[in-house]
């Protein structure tokens, strides 16, 4: 079985209240983050509610990296789906669990476009800017 991409949800907890709320301070980590990975970034977009929290997401040639915060509860959610096997979706988490000063987290990792073709068809690294 050959995978097409990697998928972590990853969970932050105990976060500071005002981390979670401050749309520019998480949409600049969500772009380092994706930088810290290597990955190649094509769109970003980033709201704020009223009263508080945060939705954004970075659209990476890759994949995407996506967040929804609740600052109320010190809490965020977390999605990066990375394709292929050159860009690894830890090295993100692992950013943003350190700037989120996270006192505790989650993270699944899904293996996405679980192919039952013969070993090899799907190439190891492929040009996804290509695609």
């Amino acid at each position: 079985m050959e995978a097409l991409g990697r998928h972590c949800i990853i969970e932050y907890y105990d976060c500071p209240r005002e981390i979670m709320d401050d749309v520019d301070f998480i949409q600049k980590s969500m772009c380092e983050a994706a930088e810290a990975m290597k990955a190649t970034i094509v769109a970003v977009e980033f709201h704020h509610f009223n009263p508080h929290g945060v939705s954004g997401m970075v659209v990476i040639s890759e994949s995407h990296l996506s967040i929804h915060t609740w600052p109320e509860f010190g809490y965020a959610a977390v999605d990066v789906f990375t394709c292929g096997d050159v860009i690894d979706p830890w090295f993100a988490h692992k950013y943003l669990r350190e700037k989120f000063a996270a006192k505790r987290d989650s993270v699944v990792e899904l293996k996405r476009g679980i192919l039952d073709v013969p070993e090899g068809t799907v190439p190891k690294a492929y040009d996804v800017k290509a695609s």
